[in-house]
């Protein structure tokens, strides 16, 4: 197994990208809940990551509205079944933890959905920001409050429904 790293800039602040094998194995925002341990990233070499550079300028661009990367996600059935899920919420539109635990046939399980969500290891591009709590307020963030805000913002899923100019900055 071959492990990678890089850093590249976003207007959320710094974004380790990791890669196991080639392919991204994980996406770490600075000061993240659930951050592995630096010495865990592999040697810095931003060859694996161009398109995956690419395709999140593109989306801070407001040009790409859905990533479509290879991604290897290790995590337990369960935590990679809500991982899937995730992709399937649309850009712009948010869910909630009781949702989401319907779909999956576990309608009791939105705190087990909560959970695995906030271990996502790839938040943006398995878009975890866009889960929300029943009563449609914003709960819990790897990535804190304030990029779930900014990511919603961004994407127009906020009240209000067109995306905020200012929400990148």
């Amino acid at each position: 197994m071959i492990r990678q790293h890089t850093v590249t800039d976003s207007p959320y602040g710094p974004l380790t990208l990791v890669a196991t094998d080639g392919v991204l194995s994980g996406l770490y925002m600075t000061g993240q809940r659930h951050r592995p341990p630096e010495e865990t990233f592999g040697d810095p070499d931003p060859r694996p990551f161009a398109e995956v550079i690419h395709q999140l300028d593109a989306y801070h661009a407001r040009e790409l509205t859905e990533f479509d990367l290879p991604l290897d996600l290790a995590g337990t059935p369960f935590q990679r079944g809500v991982w899937e899920l995730l992709r399937t919420i649309p850009y712009g539109e948010t869910r909630s933890y009781g949702e989401l635990a319907e779909v999956l046939g576990k309608p009791g399980a939105s705190r087990a959905v909560g959970l695995a969500n906030g271990k996502n290891p790839v938040g943006i591009i398995v878009p975890c920001h866009r889960v929300i709590g029943a009563s449609g307020g914003l709960t819990g963030y790897g990535g804190g409050l304030d990029r779930k805000r900014r990511l919603l913002a961004f994407e127009g899923a906020l009240a209000g429904g067109a995306p905020a100019e200012d929400a990148l900055f």
